[in-house]
């Protein structure tokens, strides 16, 4: 009886998979990305947390405004090389430092307090 146990646990988990039960990411072996709020193809660079309740999002007939806020112990130097080697892949282009356009918008990162305990401020707006 004991030998058939290990059986017994891999066709329950062979059963939930094939049943699609969801898996974790840890389950998966994948790391989930987490998106900018309010830009849902803006990765939020790991070592960043959303700052909850700062955020706006307006939809107007010239664009989009977005300006959402995210806050780690990370370097401003780290956010820009992070951002500045993403974001190309992505369609945006560097117009200057931390300024980035992509179809008709203007993506900004904004740095506000020192390095280890830094809030970015993303804003897109109509370029």
């Amino acid at each position: 009886m004991t030998r058939s146990l290990p059986f017994v646990a891999c066709l329950a988990v062979a059963i939930s998979i094939l049943a699609g039960a969801p898996l974790t990411p840890a389950a998966r072996g994948a790391e989930v990305t987490a998106y900018v709020a309010g830009i849902d193809d803006l990765p939020l660079m790991p070592g960043l947390t959303p700052v909850p309740d700062t955020g706006v999002v307006f939809d107007k007939p010239s664009g989009r405004i977005v300006e959402a806020y995210a806050e780690g112990e990370v370097g401003r130097a780290q956010v820009a090389a992070f951002y500045t080697a993403t974001l190309p892949q992505l369609g945006w282009r560097a117009r200057q430092s931390n300024v980035f356009v992509r179809e008709g918008e203007r993506l900004s990162l904004i740095f506000l307090g020192g390095d280890g305990d830094l809030v970015v401020r993303f804003t897109v707006e109509p370029d």
